[in-house]
This record gives structure tokens, sequence and C-alpha cells, in this order.
């Protein structure tokens, strides 16, 4: 079949399954969206900015565990989705992003809006291309998508050069992919998975750890049942939220600087630490010397250059949690003892009792656990919820009631503020029938506040709750622990009026002062089904405890402050 470069495109989104493209025309790819004009193959966002295309995309992804699309112009149209790019890598999250080139003829020459793609995408990208031929199209295309979505996932960037995308070719869209130098490994050593089941039937201080790989391998399912044949307790990264609900017994909450008391000590009093996709993260670990000095690692990772390369692993298996899973999980229901485990599990339980998650509340304030807590209790399992990056993202991560994978939508890695409002567009695309919620702070949310208009022209009605402190919050609490209270530009006590700007574009606002404002608010902005912001008024010097100062042992953590 004979087509030109931007057909090729099109039709390899077709045959990639792609629904929904998020994306913002320019020069360089006039031809690309000619043909997006045409074709009736999938929904295209026009976002605006092309950070908040990407980071749309992002969010389709992270929720459905599909791939998502981007699709930019050359020079700034390009340079304003690293910052997309960037939080998706952190996170391995499964990305192409397609972007314009000048001409290959006008490439080196300092064209207009020419820019060093490849080269700027490179240290944040799992895998980039240049297509400098219209012959190697169709398959640089199918590679993307393949590597995009294999192994660990993670953003793949297509930079294609304007005339490319009007030469005319064979497109030949290659059925399956085989890469000389890339291949997973997916099936754990046998003789090590048997270890590892002796090790844990052992040990009398097990504790699993959950990473954000679980979600990616699909394993909540075996790991659910893995705690069922053992309970052993478990504790999850934050990008683990939902793996276990949090309502189960075995879920000890997440690990690390703002984590629970008792998921931290349990950390650090453990003699078997089972790593399932986690990547010992310094948010988590803590002051290395510190961290499971009294245990043995077992890492199991997809991705064998995480393995051992921040704290040494006892018994390392490289392959799919989910595969590895099915594998021990045979063995450990032959004979594995649960009585053997009762002292540490009574031994955690009265952590949990002696400094529990918890908060105090007010009668003249909005404290910002409460309004947590309160979303929790209306919207449930039928939100999925997106945030931005501060505090209220730890009291999101802290006090919602998670109970499946995916409903936790949130930048972990790069910590990108102005994540959540487009996050939630995506997700939203990707589940209409779910309410979508960006709970975001009165900081975060200007920097991609612009997206409220896309929501109001493609009628996605996510719900912003901008919990209001007029502080950058979480870098006025370290000035406030560790600055002599020294508030260097974190006072944002001048800010917009929040109503009238969500109004202005074509929204509905509300102010909530009082418990009573925000349920009435929140109740209304679901019925509405428009694009929604709750100005939440919050305690302004309020601080997310507990917390494990930068560089201390997580059995130091802060858990109350005192003037």
């Amino acid at each position: 079949m004979q087509l030109n470069g931007s057909e090729m495109i099109i039709h390899s989104l077709k045959n990639e399954g792609v629904q929904i493209v998020f994306g913002y025309p320019g020069g360089a790819a006039l031809n690309i969206y000619d043909e997006i004009y045409k074709q009736k193959f999938f929904k295209h966002i026009l976002t605006r900015h092309e950070q908040a295309a990407v980071h749309a995309a992002d969010g389709y992804a992270r929720a459905s565990g599909k791939v998502g699309v981007a699709i930019v112009t050359s020079g700034p149209g390009f340079t304003n989705t690293i910052t997309g790019i960037a939080t998706a890598y952190a996170d391995s999250v499964p990305l192409v992003i397609i972007s314009a080139q000048v001409p290959t003829s006008l490439i080196g020459t300092d064209a207009f809006q020419e820019i060093d793609a490849v080269g700027i995408s490179r240290p944040c990208t799992k895998h980039n291309f240049l297509v400098k031929t219209i012959d190697e199209l169709p398959r640089i295309l199918k590679e993307a998508f393949y590597i995009a979505s294999s192994g660990r996932p993670g953003p793949v960037h297509i930079d294609v050069p304007k005339d490319i995308t009007a030469t005319i070719g064979e497109f030949n869209y290659p059925d399956n992919i085989k890469l000389q130098t890339y291949k997973p490994t997916y099936n754990g050593n046998p003789r090590q998975i048997k270890k590892v089941a002796l090790a844990i039937k052992e040990a009398k201080k097990p504790l699993l750890y959950l990473g954000g790989g679980c979600i990616a391998s699909k394993s909540a399912k075996l790991i659910r049942e893995l705690c069922e044949i053992t309970h052993i307790p478990a504790v999850n990264t934050f990008m683990a939220c939902g793996i276990l609900s949090t309502n189960n017994p075995d879920s000890l909450g997440m690990v690390g600087m703002h984590g629970s008391y008792v998921a931290n000590m349990a950390m650090s009093e453990a003699d078997l630490i089972v790593a399932l996709g986690a990547r010992f993260d310094d948010r988590v670990t803590g002051k290395l010397s510190e961290f499971g000095k009294y245990a043995q690692i077992v890492h199991i990772d997809i991705d064998p250059s995480s393995i051992s390369k921040i704290v040494e692993a006892n018994f390392p298996i490289v392959g799919d949690v989910s595969n590895v899973l099915e594998e021990l999980l045979p063995l450990l229901r032959e004979d594995y003892a649960t009585q053997n485990i009762l002292a540490w599990r009574e031994r955690l339980a009265q952590y949990n009792k002696l400094h529990p998650l918890s908060y105090q509340d007010s009668t003249t304030q909005l404290k910002p656990q409460w309004v947590i807590k309160k979303l929790g209790d209306i919207v449930g399992e039928n939100a999925l919820i997106s945030t931005d990056v501060g505090q209220h993202q730890m009291w999101a991560a802290q006090f919602y009631p998670f109970s499946f994978p995916r409903q936790f939508i949130s930048s972990g890695g790069l910590g990108t503020m102005g994540f959540g409002l487009p996050a939630a567009m995506g997700v939203k695309c990707a589940f209409p029938d779910k309410v979508s919620i960006n709970i975001s702070g009165d900081g975060s949310i200007l920097m991609n506040i612009q997206e409220l208009m896309t929501c109001a022209v493609y009628g996605i009605p996510v719900i912003n709750i901008v919990l209001n402190n007029n502080y950058l919050g979480m870098v006025r609490q370290w000035q406030t622990f560790f600055y002599d209270k020294h508030y260097s530009e974190t006072d944002l006590e001048k800010q917009p009026d929040f109503v009238k700007l969500v109004e202005s574009f074509g929204g509905v606002g509300y102010v909530c002062k009082t418990k009573e404002e925000f349920i009435s608010a929140l109740n209304a902005a679901i019925n509405s089904q428009k694009p929604a912001l709750l100005d939440v008024r919050i305690d302004r010097m309020e601080n997310v405890l507990p917390m494990v100062p930068t560089g201390g042992a997580l059995f130091n953590m802060m858990l109350e402050y005192k003037e």
C-alpha cells in the first residue's frame, strides 16, 4: 500500500488500537494534522499546552494500562513536552510521543523552530528515533509501541522531519518485532524462586515491599492471594497505592518519608524484605546504612539494571512480577506456617496502636486530612484520583481509601507540579463513567490551569479539589522544620479568585470554608457534569506527618511538630 509519511502515522495508530491522541499542531506538523483531519480512527484532543498533552497521555496510560500517545510540532512545541516525558520516564509509563521536525535538508542549519529533539530527549526516554527515510518509518512506529509497552515500560520518542511526512512510500506494517539488543526477561529463574520460597518459610519477620512495578505487571490479584496464603505484612510505595486495599488486614500502608509509623518500623526490623517491582528509591530507604540492616533482601524486577543498584539483593530474580508469583505461590501453598509470624504481626499491631496515622481535627478550620477522608466516603471506588505535587499529594496517599490498582494517578519520581489537571483529563478520557478528581494545591493548580479550557471544549468534567493554604505548602513545611521559618518566596497570600477563573473557562466553582460547604460543593460538582474547581480553604500551617528528614533512618520519624 502506497502512503505518505503522515498517512503511515495515522494507519500505524489505527493498527495499534489507539483510540485517543493528545496534541498541539504547528508548522512542521501540518502534514500530520491534515491527515488527522481526514481520519475517523481515533479522537484527537487539542490541549492548550504541549506539556499538558503529554501529561494527559500519561494519565490515560496510567489509568488504562494502554500506551498513551501525544503529537506535537518542532522546536518549542517539542521542548514544551520534556517535563511531561521526564515525568513518564521517572514512573515507567508507556508513551509514544511523535514530534515533527524541520525538513531533513535543514537539519543542522539552525532553521526556524529547529531543535535537536533526539539529543534533548535521550536522557528521559526509554528509546528515541530520528526518522531518516520513508522506508524505515513503519518499522520505527511498530518498534516504538513495542518498546514503550514491553519489559519495564517507558516513553518512546519519534522525531519525523516534515519532508518525510509528505514523502510517499510502501506501507508494510510489521506484525511482530524482534530486536537483537532488546529482549526482556519475563520468567524468573526456577532455582532462585525455590530459594525465595524457602527463605520466606524460614523467616520470622518477613515483609512484602510492593512497588509500582506490581501495577505495571498486573499482579495485584496474585499479591492479594499471596497475602491470603501467608498473611505476611505488606508495605507499599507511593506508586503502589491500591495494590492492596486500604482496609486489607495485611497492609501496613505506605512506607518511606511520609509513610506510616508501623510501615517504617516494619521495614527497619524485618528479617526478610521481599521487594516486588520496587526500586529502593531514596524516599523509601532513608539512610541507606540503616535500611533493612537486619534483613535479607529478595528483589524481583523485570529491569535487571534495577536489581542491586541501590541495595544489594541476597535473592535477585529478573522477571515479570506476575510470572514469578505464579511460580512462587504453589511452593508456599504446600506448607507455609502462618503461626511462625504471629509474634511479628502482634508486634506490628502494637506499633500501629502506638502511633496510628491520624490528625487533630478542628471545629473552626478545615483540615486537609478530613477533606481527603470525606472525599473517600462520598466517591470511594467510583472515583479515580489524580494529584499534583506537594502536601496535598501526600495527604491523598495517606488518607484516601484506595481499593484497586490504577486508582491513584500521581507524579512520583519526578514530582511534577502541574501534572494533576491534564492527567485527570486523560484519566476521564480512559474511563468516562468514573468520576475523575484532581487533588491539587493553590500553587500547583496554576501551572496548567489553561487545561480547564480543554475540559470545557471537549466536555471532560474533571473535578479539581484545591487544598488552598496560600502557601507552597511542602516547601513552607521544610522551611518551618529546617530553615528557622525563613519563608523565602513561598507565601502565596495573593491568589486569583478561583471561582471566577474556572467560570471564565466555562466551568463551575465553589469556595469551601466549612465541612458542610465542602460536602455540598462536591455533590454539586459531581452533578454538574462540568469542569469544576473547589477552592477549599484549609489550615495554612498544617504539616504532613509522619516525616523522615532527608538522610535520616526510617525509624527516626518526626511524629509531631513542636514550636
